[in-house]
């Protein structure tokens, strides 16, 4: 176990693992904080997914507790704040993890209303609504650490997620906007752009290689100047980095965690 977080509260949502192999971006962010120290109020629309993280963080010794919530909805937003104070009486980082791809790949054409909704609400406007239920006691404080989960898709087109992208796109500008907004009153915001992981989450992105696992990962690692994709822990140790003192400097930043992909022309 480490200290640098040491007697520090972190929310991370979306905290849970989607099924499959490997472990998703929010889970091992999650495990992380709790090795250094901080005490995780780990939020999952899936509870039994948070609960598994949960397990995990007591068996390494950690402190963690689990909260369902929706985080698209402002009153769930709202009860994870105050059940946060509840139980550990202030909040020092929100780590913002939540996040879809849209149902069906392709052009404005070929997706539903819906769909555009269903992405906006869950990856940018719940983002929204968790920072304005935690600036408050933030403020309060003196002192708070925002971290937001983008995307290299924010900044890279070619995908055939035009929503996802838009919604990434739109994570930017609120980091952006809520770092300098904020920047007097002790409180950081940044983000992370994941580049091709290998994570739990991408697994559905099969379909667009003819339902071939295998393929898909050996594509996507070919595409990656790495030559290998990234995995959830690239991730949690980033994200340790920016909700730490020692990025006490730094905020309105948006980090490609990438393997070099958004240098690659």
């Amino acid at each position: 176990m480490g200290n640098r977080l040491q007697g520090k509260v972190a929310i991370v949502t979306g905290a849970g693992s989607s099924p499959g192999e490997g472990i998703g971006n929010g889970k091992a962010t999650a495990v992380v904080f709790a090795r250094e120290g901080a005490s995780v109020m780990l939020v999952d629309i899936q509870p039994e997914a948070a609960e598994e993280t949960r397990r995990r963080i007591d068996h390494e010794g950690g402190k963690s507790f689990v909260f369902k919530a929706n985080v698209a909805e402002a009153k769930d937003c709202l009860a994870m704040a105050e059940q946060c104070l509840k139980t550990y009486g202030r909040i020092d980082i929100l780590h913002n993890n939540v996040g879809v791809g849209q149902r069906v790949f392709g052009s404005p054409l070929d997706v539903e209303e819906a769909d555009w909704d269903r992405v906006i609400d869950i990856n940018l406007k719940s983002m929204f609504l968790t920072c304005r239920a935690v600036l408050p006691q933030m403020l309060k404080q003196g002192k708070g650490a925002i971290l937001n989960i983008s995307s290299v898709a924010a900044v890279r087109s070619g995908y055939r997620q035009f929503i996802y992208s838009v919604s990434k796109a739109g994570v930017n500008a609120l980091t952006r906007s809520l770092a300098v907004e904020y920047a007097d009153k002790g409180i950081r915001v940044n983000a992370i752009m994941p580049g091709l992981m290998d994570t739990p989450m991408v697994i559905p992105m099969k379909s667009l290689y003819g339902g071939d696992l295998a393929r898909m990962k050996k594509e996507r690692s070919e595409r990656a100047p790495m030559k290998h994709m990234g995995e959830g822990w690239d991730i949690g140790y980033a994200a340790l980095f920016l909700v730490s003192d020692e990025a006490k400097y730094i905020t309105g930043q948006v980090l490609a965690v990438d393997g070099g992909l958004t240098s690659h022309g």
